[in-house]
């Protein structure tokens, strides 16, 4: 069930977006696009892109809330991270004479002065 309302979400919000990018401008949002007149200019009537806008808005916040709701009934009460292991992994910690320098030999440790 919850899929279907997902996949019915889904196509409601790409109508939704093809139909606000198809409609023409009114102005005044970036200060750009169609719309003539002022404060004062009449509103006109609605048009049917207005509407269909309008039907695809309310169907969005409907599946969206049916959605929530059914997220809600499938959950568990536990948190997602208490399923997972989150313990650390082992960590091997070297012997001590690996960590120390390996034995003298003849040569020296520090390179000869430049100026002998």
């Amino acid at each position: 069930m919850e899929n279907i309302v997902l996949t019915i979400h889904l196509i409601i919000a790409l109508c939704l977006i093809g139909i606000v990018l198809i409609q023409r401008s009114e102005g005044g949002g970036l200060g750009i696009g169609g719309g003539g007149g002022g404060a004062m200019s009449g509103r006109p009537a609605i048009s049917a892109l207005g509407k269909l806008t309008w039907a695809f808005g309310i169907a969005f916040v409907i599946t969206s809330i049916t959605l929530t709701v059914l997220a809600a009934q499938n959950a568990s009460s536990g948190s997602v991270l208490d399923s997972t292991d989150l313990t650390p992994p082992a960590i091997e910690v070297p012997a001590a004479d690996a960590l120390l320098p390996p034995p003298a030999s003849d040569a020296p440790l520090t390179p000869p002065r430049v100026d002998e």
